[in-house]
C-alpha cells in the first residue's frame, strides 16, 4: 500500500500546493472506485452524491486526495476541479491492466486468466472518451465541482474476455481461472448526467465491440511497445497466484 500513500495522499499534496504558489488552474484525476461497489442487481449508478465507501488501500488513498483537492479550493482558493471515470480501455494501457492483459497474453500463445466467478461487473470508457472529459471539465467546469466520467459501457469480466477470445480467432472457454483479487469491489456503473447536461459532453466511441476490436489491433500491430513489461508484469501477477 506504500507506493499508493506516496503518490495519492502526498503526491497530491505537493502539487495542491505548487497550484496554491503559482497560482495554477488544476485538475484533479480520480476513479469510480472510491465510492466502492454496487450490488450486481442494485439499479443505481453512481453520481456525484454517492458517499464516499472505498474498499481497498488504493481506492482510500485516491479518496483521500479527492478530499484534499477539496479542502485546498475552500481553503485556499485553489482554481480546481475534480472527475471520477469508470474504467478505461484503448490504447497505450499497460499490460498489467485487464483488457491488454487478455490481448498480449494470447498474443504470446499464453491463455488468459480470470479472476473469481468471472461476474464482476466494469463500466467501460474508451481513452478518448475519458480524455474529452477531462478537457471538457478543464476548459468549461465550474471551480470547486466534482463530474463523473463515464459512458454506460457496463459488462462483467467474463462477458469481455469472451468477446475478445472471438474476435482473436480463440475457443470462448480457452482461458484460465485464477484466485480472486482480495476485496475486488462486485460492480461499478457512472451515472454521467451532470457532465452531459451542463458542460455538453458526450462520448463518441459508444460501440464497445468497435473498439474492442481497434484496441486489440493496436496491441497486436505494436508488440514492440509492451514486450518490454510484460515478463516482469506475469511474474508479479504468478507470485500473487493470479
Amino acid at each position: 500500500p506504500e507506493p499508493f500513500l506516496k503518490t495519492n495522499v502526498e503526491g497530491t499534496f505537493r502539487l495542491l500546493e505548487a497550484a496554491r504558489k503559482y497560482d495554477v488552474r488544476y485538475h484533479h484525476v480520480s476513479t469510480d472506485e472510491v465510492y466502492g461497489d454496487l450490488a450486481l442487481d442494485d439499479p443505481a449508478k453512481f453520481t456525484e452524491r454517492t458517499p464516499y465507501h472505498p474498499s481497498s488501500p488504493y481506492s482510500s488513498t485516491k479518496a483521500s486526495s479527492d478530499l484534499l483537492v477539496r479542502a485546498w479550493h475552500r481553503t485556499f482558493g485553489i482554481r480546481a476541479t475534480i472527475s471520477n471515470c469508470s474504467n478505461n480501455y484503448g490504447p497505450y494501457q499497460h499490460v498489467e491492466k485487464f483488457i491488454p492483459r487478455q490481448i498480449t497474453n494470447i498474443l504470446e500463445g499464453l491463455k488468459p486468466k480470470l479472476y473469481g466467478n468471472g461476474e464482476n461487473v466494469r463500466d467501460w470508457i474508451h481513452t478518448d472518451d475519458h480524455s474529452t472529459g477531462v478537457w471538457t471539465i478543464l476548459t468549461k467546469g465550474r471551480l470547486g465541482e466534482t463530474y463523473l466520467i463515464g459512458a454506460n459501457g457496463e459488462r462483467n469480466n467474463i462477458t469481455v474476455l469472451k468477446d475478445i477470445l472471438a474476435v482473436m480467432g480463440q475457443d470462448p472457454d480457452a482461458f484460465d481461472w485464477v484466485k480472486d483479487r482480495p476485496g475486488h469491489d462486485r460492480r461499478y456503473a457512472i451515472d454521467s448526467t451532470k457532465l452531459r447536461t451542463e458542460l455538453g459532453w458526450k462520448p463518441t466511441h459508444t460501440d464497445f465491440q468497435k473498439g474492442l476490436e481497434q484496441t486489440i489491433k493496436w496491441y497486436t500491430d505494436n508488440r514492440a511497445w509492451w514486450e518490454p513489461a510484460k515478463a516482469a508484469t506475469e511474474a508479479k501477477y504468478k507470485q500473487q497466484g493470479q
